[in-house]
């Protein structure tokens, strides 16, 4: 691999996983805003109200750097990615465009109607906002990952004289097949970082006995939202993406799965250490027959091994895909079983006298930022050497005229930008935080 190739996949890669951290939270917050919204008016609770403002408003600092670290990200298909951008602009143009141009608009709209047009509009209008954002925010989602599916696995398009490819059917393009399982995987996914954060503030408060209602509030509807969506990420969505590969991308199955010999009955790998020399997982933790069950319902189905495959057809590097994917999956059954546990104690009504629970779950919120990235690689580190499989090679998509000591320049750039950026956001997320649900200048009027 080039410098120039090397650079600008780990510019891409660092901007877009950095990126990542805010849509993450944004997707899954939008949904519990909502629903502490509902609960506000059922209820006719104040305090179900102040809490969906409260979120809403780390909702907006959060969007607000979604859109700043989201927009020189696309900027990087035409400076780096020329190649890529003139082969296949004609079919990710579209929803690139529908991105920006519907769902963006439609969430930041309404999002300040939501946060600054309470008292003007009303309950109902502030309930129907706070609905809008999260159509806007998933139909956000719902579009990039569209983009996202496409590179997987091309669908309804055409290959022009000029060698670009133009899309024969725009339903085609947006109800690709590869769509169904990767969309509700990822949005789940987002509800579990959300869920995790609130419960965090939640134990936050608790522990510091600071606005201790509101923080039985966060870890009450952030734990039974992060119980649902944990089992919902493992399955149906994640269980049935992982058989999407298999059929579709049967080597990057093998690959992420560790098989490296054609095996019927083939073992479910937990853990191991790849040794690509060997061609073997080395110290490895298996359960026997479990990959044939989970992916043929027969604990003799066949599992085709890395061997039985054009070595030029491999993913780049096996090692990391393998991590990527066993990290997600470990982190995957964590957050099953501490959110059992914590439904558990809530349903004995004595989860928040647990001290001990409280402190794990108030530093288990990167763990799903974690895993959402763990997620991500394996599906792009999968995808190798692939840009659009099977169509269009990674090496092949670059800029020709960008050279190395360009790109690095750019890329040391966003390194100090993205720092920068980082400060400001945790500086007033904690002063958010820190001045709680009703900071006391409030109370005090």
């Amino acid at each position: 691999m080039d410098d120039a190739l090397l650079i600008a996949r780990l510019q891409f890669a660092f901007t877009i996983t950095y990126h990542y951290l805010f849509p993450q939270l944004t997707m899954g917050l939008a949904l519990l805003i909502v629903i502490f919204k509902a609960l506000a008016i059922w209820k006719k609770s104040d305090h179900y109200n102040k809490t969906a403002l409260f979120w809403g408003k780390i909702f907006g600092i959060s969007f607000a750097m979604g859109v700043i670290t989201g927009i020189p990200m696309e900027f990087q298909f035409g400076t780096n990615w020329a190649k890529f951008s003139a082969f296949a602009g004609g079919v990710i143009g579209q929803t690139l465009a529908l991105e920006g141009m519907y769902a963006f608009f439609l969430e930041s709209t309404f999002l300040g109607i939501f946060l600054w047009g309470e008292k003007r509009f009303g309950q109902t209008v502030h309930f129907i906002s706070a609905i809008m954002i999260f159509l806007g925010t998933w139909l956000s989602g719902y579009f990039i990952v569209a983009t996202n599916a496409w590179m997987q696995h091309p669908v309804a398009y055409e290959v022009a004289t000029d060698g670009s490819v133009h899309i024969t059917s725009f339903f085609g393009l947006l109800f690709n097949p590869w769509i169904i399982w990767q969309y509700t995987h990822t949005m789940f996914a987002s509800v579990v970082t959300a869920s995790f954060v609130v419960s965090a503030v939640g134990a936050y408060y608790l522990l510091s006995g600071k606005e201790p209602e509101y923080g039985k509030i966060f870890i009450r509807t952030g734990m039974i939202a992060a119980t649902i969506s944990s089992l919902l990420v493992a399955t149906p969505t994640g269980h049935n993406q992982v058989k999407a590969v298999h059929k579709h991308k049967p080597v990057q199955f093998a690959a992420m799965e560790g098989v490296f010999e054609t095996k019927q009955g083939a073992e479910f790998n937990i853990f191991g250490i790849p040794d690509i020399e060997k061609m073997k997982i080395e110290n490895k933790i298996a359960v026997p027959y479990l990959l044939s069950i989970l992916t043929h319902n027969d604990p003799k189905g066949e599992i085709k091994g890395l061997k039985d495959f054009p070595h030029e057809l491999w993913p780049t590097n096996i090692e990391l895909l393998f991590y990527s994917y066993h990290v997600m999956i470990l982190l995957g059954v964590l957050f099953v079983l501490v959110t059992i546990l914590s439904l558990f104690y809530l349903w004995k009504k004595i989860l928040y006298n647990q001290r001990w629970l409280l402190w794990i779950l108030m530093f288990s919120f990167p763990l799903p930022y974690l895993a959402n990235t763990a997620g991500w690689m394996t599906a792009e580190l999968g995808r190798q050497p692939w840009l659009v499989y099977g169509l269009m090679l990674t090496q092949d998509g670059i800029s020709p005229l960008v050279k190395a000591g360009t790109s690095l320049f750019t890329f040391i750039g966003f390194l100090f930008l993205y720092l920068l950026f980082g400060i400001l956001y945790l500086i007033l997320l904690l002063k958010k935080i820190n001045n709680g649900v009703e900071p006391k200048s409030d109370s005090a009027h």
